[in-house]
């Protein structure tokens, strides 16, 4: 797939036309998450969000998982309660920089997306799914509530109280349960990564600049007043009639064909 760039062989960058891959690499501990590798994949997600040639960033798991979640034997090492905070804000920069990236990211999860990695997934725009791939709230097993995000970002998807039973009971989501719960957005019986790559196709065709806009309303709507939620699309619209992407569509519009955006 292209050319690959290895950063210390914990993730891999890849991109292909106007898609970027981020690929965590760490096969042997199922891309459990330690802080080289949150470090990395973070570093790679800023590196291709200021790629002006990427439209769309995959991230997917090298070997049997999407990622298995913390690093175990990495928190243990944490020997007072300041590297905890530390490390905990390390991890929880992962998943503000996927809600916060202004391209849009698709997690492409197969085998275990299991307790941060649920997280990751989480904080993704969108999440296409092996059929196989299982999602695991496993944090209760050891005593533990989710963190990076995991709370909000599952909430916003299921009531209140199926959070509740689904976090206190470690419950293991199928890929079927996710669908059907609105959760993920496809199921893959290939290539899962390839899947992901085929659904990214409305991104790439898309105009980037009103992508980006719908992703921060989107992610910020929840925030806002009704009026102000008003007063910011309005904003955000008046801006983007000006743009060329604007005008280019119209001219498709008139004249039959497909729009050619360029993100201006």
């Amino acid at each position: 797939m292209g050319n690959l760039v290895e950063m210390e062989e914990l993730v891999k960058i890849e991109v292909q036309g106007e898609i970027g891959h981020i690929i965590m690499n760490r096969p042997k501990k199922l891309n459990a998450l330690s802080k080289e590798l949150v470090e990395q994949v973070i570093q790679s997600l800023d590196q291709l969000s200021q790629n002006d040639a990427v439209k769309a960033i995959i991230l997917s798991g090298n070997g049997n998982a999407f990622c298995a979640g913390g690093d175990i034997e990495s928190m243990n090492s944490l020997s007072d309660a300041n590297e905890i905070v530390k490390w905990i804000d390390i991890a929880s920069g992962l998943s503000k920089m996927l809600m916060n990236a202004e391209k849009y990211v698709i997690a492409a999860v197969h085998g275990y997306a299991a307790g941060a990695g649920f997280s990751i997934a989480l904080a993704a725009d969108f999440i296409v799914a092996d059929e196989q791939a299982k999602f695991a709230l496993s944090f209760t097993n050891i005593g533990l509530i989710p963190d990076l995000g995991l709370i909000k970002s599952l909430t916003e998807r299921v009531s209140p109280s199926i959070a509740k039973e689904w976090i206190s009971s470690g419950k293991v989501l199928t890929s079927k349960e996710a669908h059907a719960h609105g959760i993920i957005n496809r199921i893959s019986t290939g290539s899962v990564v390839e899947e992901a790559v085929r659904f990214a196709e409305f991104i790439v065709k898309g105009p980037s600049i009103s992508n980006k806009y719908v992703k921060y309303l989107v992610n910020h709507v929840g925030e806002l007043h009704q009026e102000t939620a008003f007063a910011q699309e309005n904003m955000i619209q008046a801006m983007l009639l000006q743009t060329q992407d604007h005008k280019e569509g119209i001219a498709a519009f008139l004249e039959k064909r497909e729009a050619r955006f360029t993100g201006k």
